[in-house]
């Protein structure tokens, strides 16, 4: 069986691609390999940071490697927060929970948006994926999620800016939709939908 790295110690984002990349793999998540020296995401697009972390780890693990870099970009706010979306508010303080952080960069945005009318409030988060093998990238694929920055948090689901994200043609925010429902719409959904015909190419042109 074929073995592919997700550059992640996320449980639930391994799950999430084994369950929309319906292929016969065997994922491997960053925690199957010991102590691995951490690629710092230093790049200034999602697309540089997702290359960086999927050929540093492909080169440490000797594998083929799917990293992603995501986050929010706000029209209004000149693209912020971007590649810095999970650290916005700052860096994570020893013993957060993940929650805490989230709910301060939630509480940032919404401060520099509060003067902002509805019409200039549009924004999408943005998902970059990238495969690679050591040595060489293999592909690189985006995926885009529009939407409106709400003036409240609504809804408790998902994670991130969920809650202030609002989808127009649906009435929700992103907070208020199924793991499911979000799945199959989001940025993240729709680069993995855009890797796997790619994915299953290379698989049958190559052995690894």
């Amino acid at each position: 069986m074929h073995k592919i790295v997700v550059a992640s110690t996320n449980p639930g984002k391994l799950a999430e691609l084994r369950a929309m990349l319906d292929l016969d793999i065997e994922w491997l998540g960053l925690g199957d390999f010991g102590v691995i020296p951490e690629v710092v995401e230093d790049g200034a697009t999602f697309a540089e940071n997702a290359r960086k972390k999927a050929l540093g780890y492909a080169e440490a693990t000797g594998l083929w490697t799917i990293a992603d870099d995501s986050g929010l970009e706000i029209d209004a706010l000149g693209g912020q927060p971007g590649v810095k979306s999970a650290r916005f508010s700052g860096e994570k303080i020893e013993g957060d929970q993940r929650g805490l952080l989230d709910h301060r960069n939630i509480a940032k945005v919404l401060e520099l948006m509060k003067d902002i009318s509805q019409e200039q409030r549009t924004a999408r988060f943005i998902c970059s994926l990238c495969l690679a093998m050591p040595g060489r990238v293999l592909a690189e694929v985006e995926g885009r999620f529009e939407g409106v920055i709400s003036e409240k948090e609504i809804g408790d689901g998902g994670f991130g800016y969920d809650p202030i994200f609002f989808i127009p043609q649906m009435g929700k925010t992103a907070g208020q939709l199924s793991a499911e429902t979000k799945n199959a719409i989001s940025h993240r959904g729709q680069a993995i939908k855009k890797l796997q015909p790619i994915l299953e190419e290379l698989i049958e042109e190559q052995s690894f």
